[in-house]
């Protein structure tokens, strides 16, 4: 019986030796893990709204054709420069060429009737001075050279138009700048004569305009702001690209609409951007940022620290145990690139997650390790 009370004796102590090791164990494992926090921080700084826009050409023109017939050569390549007057386009000219030669030959016999009426009135004169004609004979023979004097000029009229019309079948660029493609193409027949044609456009891309629609509460916003609006509205605004098309693009917007589109409620601000090495191309996407009002103690996050879920954003805080809380909030614009605006729910000195976003979890402690 000793034995067997020796034995059970031994065995427990062996078993609360063991159990003290696993504790030692469990008490490493539930260590709190380094998670990199950062303070919300306060700033004075102007606040900006963002708006989308679009550029375009400051100066366009359509090349009409405005005769009928076949297309028979183009004479520029899609993209290519052109240059105010230089020929772009051929038409078949042989129904203008015909009515150049018949205003022509209209004209010629128009001269020589008025030649034979003012020689015939001449001829009249001196036979009244000697009593051969009548004067009525002389009125109808001045009548006649009358007449033949407005044929001249008629005719005179029908060979200008018919030249004019024989020039449009050679289709020049009405403005410089870069030029389209041509529809239709070579070959096909233009019925422009009763109404003229568009076959292609040139844009003048030396200098764009950047056209922005700001809301009618938007603009009210700016005008509250801002102490009204003078012109130049804003000068050197940043103008920004979805992607990086390398060097710093700046506009000054110096027009607002007069009225407010009563089918959109916008109103349209524009402004002039240069163009001179012919990056920019016409209906780009572009946002501009315009100032609408200062905070002087803006809180200030990383903007990295921010998550969405299906009730918006929110952060991972830091309480006073160190343990993490949920905590939804209102962000607000993003400032120097990296940094957000909170509007609410964080206050100035709170602590609050910058990495590890994924892997925390709520009321789960951590060991804050304080980062700028």
């Amino acid at each position: 019986m000793k034995k067997i009370v020796f034995a059970l004796t031994l065995a427990g102590a062996l078993s609360l030796v063991g159990c003290g090791k696993h504790d030692k164990g469990n008490d490493r494992d539930m260590q709190s893990p380094n998670i990199e926090v950062a303070e919300a921080t306060t700033d004075s700084l102007t606040l900006y709204n963002t708006y989308p826009g679009t550029v375009t050409a400051a100066s366009s023109a359509d090349v009409m054709v405005e005769v009928s017939g076949k297309l028979l050569s183009s004479h520029f390549k899609s993209g290519d420069y052109v240059s105010k007057g230089q020929p772009l386009f051929t038409i078949e000219s042989t129904v203008y060429r015909d009515a150049v030669a018949k205003a022509q030959s209209a004209l010629s016999t128009a001269k020589s009737q008025h030649d034979y009426y003012t020689r015939q009135y001449a001829a009249m004169q001196k036979a009244l001075e000697a009593d051969a004609v009548s004067k009525m004979e002389v009125l109808q023979a001045k009548s006649n050279m009358e007449q033949a004097e407005a044929s001249i000029r008629d005719a005179q009229a029908a060979l200008s138009t018919a030249q004019f019309n024989l020039a449009k079948c050679t289709v020049r660029a009405p403005i410089s700048g870069v030029i389209n493609n041509a529809s239709p193409s070579d070959g096909n027949y233009i019925n422009g004569e009763g109404a003229p044609v568009k076959i292609s456009t040139i844009y003048d891309n030396s200098v764009m305009n950047v056209r922005v629609y700001l809301s009618d509460t938007q603009y009210e916003e700016l005008i509250a702001n801002n102490g009204g609006i003078s012109a130049p509205v804003y000068r050197d605004v940043p103008i920004k690209f979805r992607e990086d098309i390398g060097g710093d693009y700046c506009a000054d917007f110096s027009y607002v609409s007069p009225s407010v589109s009563s089918s959109t409620g916008t109103l349209l601000l524009q402004g002039k951007l240069g163009n001179k090495d012919n990056v920019l191309k016409d209906g780009m996407y572009v946002t501009i940022q315009l100032p609408y009002g200062t905070d002087a103690h803006a809180v200030l996050v990383k903007d990295a620290s921010i998550g969405t879920d299906q009730l918006g954003k929110y952060m991972y805080t830091v309480n006073d145990s160190n343990k993490v809380v949920y905590t939804p909030i209102k962000a607000g614009p993003l400032y120097q690139d990296s940094l957000r605006v909170v509007t609410s729910g964080i206050k100035p000195g709170q602590k609050y997650v910058t990495k590890a976003l994924m892997t925390v979890q709520r009321g789960e402690k951590i060991n804050p390790v304080l980062t700028k």
